[in-house]
């Protein structure tokens, strides 16, 4: 036990050195200073080219979706999820040890020419997430936590980055065996992420481009904005659109619906107008059973 409080307390000095570097020292790896960049990228493109030119360029609740991108990607991972999560895999490490399984590569990519061993990390990352995304959906208690993304009433790439919390776990908990199973490394991570990062930002930004055939293969604005409508058939109870980076997977399953472009449809969800509005209560929203719930 005072090893897994050992583990957990170097978590936390691990990752505040790691956030310290990020901040102070710039360079191609990254991560802090390509959230930003790939943001600003794509902010821009709001400005100069709107999709929907009717919404304020400083759209509704454009400032606080800004800090929802640094709260999930390092502030929440700084005061508890790195160092908990880094517990959790040596326990879980551990118990395989105990049934004789030191290893959980399954298919050692590395000996693969580098772009084949991203393209798989992406497209198996890609369909867990989507599965993944549908649970948040189908599972009622995963979907009081998932009512924070869907409470966004105007869009935009910061939206992207407007989740609870708990997302990160329940995401980053489900495709951690997956990825391991194929070998996929931090490094290899780091540049799926970044690839990922940007097709999230276009696919929530107020810019939009044809795609033509690639539309069946890459999700986009006129596709997710379907996603978020606060209106949609009968037919489709849990929900539509459900790709994160990959389109493919909605049509294959039957979920694609995209009647129109989408452009002036309103977002949100049923009786959204009583959930919470501001950043705290929206992150504590889900953690208790509310005596009306909406």
């Amino acid at each position: 036990m005072s090893n897994y409080f050992e583990i957990f307390i170097n978590g936390y000095k691990g990752y505040a050195s790691y956030l310290w570097n990020e901040i102070s020292n710039p360079h191609w790896h990254n991560y802090f200073y390509w959230l930003i960049g790939v943001s600003l990228f794509f902010f821009a493109l709001e400005l100069i080219f709107p999709w929907r030119e009717k919404q304020s360029r400083i759209r509704r609740d454009f400032w606080m979706d800004g800090f929802y991108m640094f709260f999930n990607f390092f502030l929440f991972s700084l005061i508890i999820y790195n160092a908990a999560s880094e517990v959790v895999v040596y326990f879980f490490n551990d118990l395989l040890a105990q049934v004789g399984i030191t290893n959980l590569v399954a298919l050692n990519v590395k000996e693969w020419p580098i772009w084949a061993h991203l393209a798989l990390g992406f497209v198996v990352r890609d369909f867990v997430q989507w599965w993944i995304h549908r649970l948040l959906h189908r599972v009622p208690a995963l979907w009081e936590f998932h009512k924070v993304h869907h409470s966004v009433k105007e869009m935009g790439f910061a939206a992207h980055l407007r989740y609870h919390w708990m997302e990160n776990v329940v995401y980053r908990t489900i495709e951690y065996i997956p990825l391991a199973l194929i070998g996929i490394g931090l490094n290899d991570f780091f540049i799926i992420h970044i690839f990922t990062l940007s097709i999230g930002h276009f696919n929530h930004s107020n810019f939009n481009i044809p795609l033509g055939p690639l539309k069946y293969l890459l999700n986009n604005p006129a596709m997710h904005i379907w996603h978020h409508a606060k209106k949609i058939p009968h037919t489709y109870k849990y929900g539509i659109n459900f790709g994160i980076s990959l389109s493919v997977w909605d049509y294959l399953f039957k979920t694609s619906y995209i009647p129109s472009s989408g452009k002036e449809i309103e977002l949100g969800f049923p009786e959204d107008e009583k959930f919470p509005t501001h950043f705290i209560e929206q992150n504590l929203y889900g953690l208790a059973k509310k005596k009306e719930s909406v």
